[in-house]
């Protein structure tokens, strides 16, 4: 997949993958050293689908990330030193201390739709946003992420049936991550792949290695230029590892341990930096600048973020619909 991208691109990728990871491990650190006051996610093993999918979309399409999509956001252009500002509840975080986690960073001027936390309820969210580009003849589209647990819910199947009977411009990732938090695959369905839904409610349905990021994009491109186009929606199911527990508290003991070393072979950073190196874009120099370099933004942010003010409790209503 990866030849029909050119190497400014494969860079790019390699980039958004390493700077996510590091993000993601500075997050997880500063949890464990109580230096956060709310809870965290990880996306560790989920970068090459964030990204993969948040780099096919156009500036004006609009994408609803979930928790697990820490380089979806980054790739839209919101900046680590927000992020992290948002995970210690300061002030110039992106909920300005609301809320001191992944959820509900939306922000409109990147076309980032904020996270509900109960999945799938930002499905219906962004189709809705894709039946308005089609009311006002826009050629944008909406992608959303949503998780093999929430796969099997009613209103996953309400809104791929409308997305169908609309041909809304709505492309749907599924990332299969094995668990539906401590729920394997194997006791949520009887169907060994998601993608097979897409039959049922007449939309294209697609398979993609989630741990190849030049795969994840090469599909989710094609996906939004067919929605574009007017060829309605698509259900993308890429099949990636949880490589820690569904949330920082948890440790994830009933993964068994054999399963996570089979995955960890697979990393989907070092993987895409491995062909970078084989394929004589990157160099061991270069390859190494780039972790030091993500390694110097994210240190910035934390420093940037840590001496920023905590809201003032006067504007503890700001913003509320109904106070």
């Amino acid at each position: 997949m990866s030849e029909s991208l050119d190497s400014a691109a494969k860079l790019n990728l390699a980039y958004w993958m390493r700077l996510t990871r590091t993000l993601d491990d500075a997050l997880v650190a500063m949890w464990k050293q109580g230096r956060g006051v709310g809870g965290t996610f990880s996306g560790k093993g989920h970068e090459a689908i964030a990204v993969g999918a948040g780099y096919a979309l156009g500036p004006d399409d609009v994408v609803a990330p979930m928790h697990r999509d820490l380089g979806c956001y980054l790739v839209r252009g919101m900046s680590p030193e927000r992020i992290m500002a948002n995970q210690l509840g300061k002030e110039p975080g992106v909920t300005r201390g609301r809320d001191a986690n992944l959820h509900g960073m939306g922000d409109l001027e990147f076309n980032i739709i904020g996270f509900v936390s109960h999945l799938p309820q930002s499905l219906p969210v962004a189709l809705g946003a894709a039946m308005s580009f089609q009311y006002r003849e826009e050629p944008r589209v909406a992608l959303t992420f949503t998780g093999d647990g929430s796969s099997n819910t009613g209103l996953f199947h309400e809104t791929l049936n409308l997305a169908a009977v609309q041909k809304a411009p709505f492309v749907l990732v599924v990332e299969n991550n094995q668990y539906a938090y401590s729920t394997p695959l194997h006791e949520q369905m009887a169907i060994e792949d998601i993608a097979v839904r897409a039959q049922a409610h007449g939309v294209v349905g697609e398979i993609v290695d989630g741990n190849d990021v030049a795969a994840v994009h090469a599909v989710v491109s094609a996906a939004v230029a067919r929605a574009r186009d007017g060829g309605g929606p698509t259900l993308i199911e890429a099949k990636t590892m949880r490589m820690l527990g569904h949330a920082i508290h948890d440790g994830a003991e009933y993964v068994p341990a054999e399963l996570l070393e089979k995955w960890q072979e697979r990393d989907p950073v070092t993987l895409w930096e491995d062909t970078l190196l084989e394929e004589g874009v990157l160099s061991p120099e270069r390859l190494e600048r780039l972790h030091s370099e993500c390694r110097d933004e994210v240190e910035a942010a934390i420093a940037e973020a840590e001496k920023a003010p905590l809201p003032d409790p006067a504007t503890v209503a700001t913003g509320v619909y109904a106070p």
